[in-house]
């Protein structure tokens, strides 16, 4: 079937959302394609969840100027949007004097870069922010914090759905071809006909670049393998904690999420291969001795999972990392916005990149804002943070309130149902696991998979064979061990 869009993003992960919720602002039509048969499937859900503070990157850089552009937005956004978000600061910890000189450079090239809140401190205080570390010194980054990179994501999408974008999972693209000053967006399943196309495709951007015709980007893969221990750990760590930094690398750190879990990680592995998630088991050892240095409270026991997360790098013919590249190629590509190398700090500048790739077309094309907008997306509370009186109230209101799924996260067969009803029409299991906690706790889905897969076949009438776990060809059953 041929779709007709006034604009199509190509990706649907936090930044491709994030340009659906801006564009949305405007009277057009838009259109999400996204490969995945959910937003988080890649990076987007596979990060160490930190709102950076902007002192990392260099000066003059589309890097610096949005990772600081989002860490002001974050709290308005997180309120907009229902996700969590805690600034709870983070520290760079030191022991050497060339540690030393590297966080006064830091701090000068953060304090050229417009970030703000950012000192040195000594070992007592040091100590005081975060009893458990070692170290000697440290640089403290005050508006630095952490936030829910699950629900960030999809609430952006559910959002600009809500706004009028229309989310079109399971398409991956195949070929781009134009015609009559319109691009033809070809997909196993659809075919897109667009004036505007963003090219927000993530570790495909440059598949998607070399389909319009913009070619010669170098793209390597750089893989983070990362740990979350037991939530009892949460207690010794209310911040992020990172070694010195090197000119290319913030190093495997620290991280409390906010769910109350510990995340060690990532390293950074070059790969060739941007489908494998997989955690060797050598990986795990070197995170957590590397990790340990800093925080000597990892414990193999107390690793709950693994998992990992790929981002796409955009280098020069030395091997040396690029800036975001977001352009418009008028004389190869017209009306197609670009954007090549979104990293970390992607997951922070999502927005500020989305405004920006946005500004670009509307130097190209005269955009209407519309009257009826919403910004506002409704989180309903989660039970597990519902006092003993909103529970009461829950339950009789609606009784599945009183059926729990999930022990360990405290999540409800209501929350459970609600998951699976959602705006985007997703219906894989950790479409539901990133939507409620479900199968995040410490047994790992180990009790509550199978009333999971059992309410999805029953709430929307599939067969068990047709449950999928994330993607693909990744059913939860493949068919009856036995008949009769």
């Amino acid at each position: 079937m041929l779709q007709y869009s006034d604009a199509a993003i190509i990706g649907g992960g936090v930044v491709g959302s994030a340009i659906a919720r801006e564009l949305s602002r405007y009277d057009l039509s838009i259109a999400v394609i996204e490969e995945n048969p959910d937003v988080v499937c890649e990076a987007s859900g596979r990060n160490s969840a930190v709102v950076h503070g902007g002192f990392a990157y260099d000066r003059g850089s589309l890097k610096a100027r949005f990772c600081v552009e989002g860490n002001r937005l974050m709290d308005e956004l997180s309120q907009e949007l229902g996700f969590r978000f805690i600034r709870c600061g983070k520290v760079l910890v030191g022991n050497t004097d060339e540690d030393l000189k590297q966080l006064e450079r830091t701090i000068s090239q953060g304090l050229d870069n417009g970030a703000t809140g950012l000192e040195l401190i000594d070992g007592q205080r040091l100590h005081e922010l975060v009893p458990a570390v070692t170290g000697s010194f440290a640089m403290l980054s005050r508006n630095s914090g952490i936030m829910d990179p699950f629900l960030f994501t999809i609430n952006l999408a559910e959002n600009a759905a809500m706004n009028g974008a229309r989310y079109f999972l399971s398409h991956k693209v195949i070929s781009i071809s134009r015609r009559n000053g319109r691009y033809i967006i070809h997909t196993p399943s659809d075919d897109f006909s667009v004036k505007w196309v963003f090219n927000a495709a993530g570790k495909g951007a440059k598949a998607i670049s070399d389909m319009l015709g913009i070619t010669g980007y170098n793209v390597i893969g750089s893989k983070g393998n990362y740990l979350v221990l037991d939530k009892r750990l949460g207690p010794l760590l209310p911040m992020p904690v990172y070694p010195v930094p090197s000119n290319t690398y913030m190093g495997i750190h620290v991280t409390p999420t906010v769910d109350g879990n510990v995340t060690v990680g990532p390293d950074a592995v070059n790969t060739d291969d941007f489908s494998y998630y997989g955690v060797p088991a050598d990986r795990m050892e070197y995170l957590r001795e590397s990790a340990s240095a800093l925080w000597p409270h990892i414990d193999r026991k107390d690793v709950i999972r693994t998992f990992s997360g790929i981002l796409s790098k955009w280098v020069d013919r030395n091997g040396v990392i690029q800036d975001f590249r977001i352009e418009v190629r008028d004389d190869i590509a017209p009306c197609a916005v670009n954007l090549i190398g979104i990293e970390s700090p992607g997951l922070t500048a999502a927005v500020p990149i989305a405004c920006y790739a946005i500004s670009l077309m509307a130097k190209r094309e005269d955009l209407r804002l519309k009257d009826d907008f919403n910004p506002i997306h409704y989180t309903a509370k989660r039970f597990a943070d519902m006092s003993e009186e909103e529970r009461e109230k829950a339950i009789a209101s609606d009784s599945h309130y009183g059926s729990l799924v999930c022990s360990c996260e405290k999540v409800t067969e209501a929350e459970i149902i609600r998951a699976i009803h959602n705006p985007l029409g997703v219906h894989t299991m950790t479409g539901i696991k990133y939507r409620t906690r479900a199968m995040m706790g410490n047994c790992q889905a180990g009790f509550c998979q199978m009333r999971i897969e059992s309410l999805l076949e029953k709430e929307l009438g599939l067969r068990a064979e047709d449950v999928r776990y994330l993607r693909g060809s990744s059913w939860v059953l493949a068919g009856k061990m036995r008949e009769g």
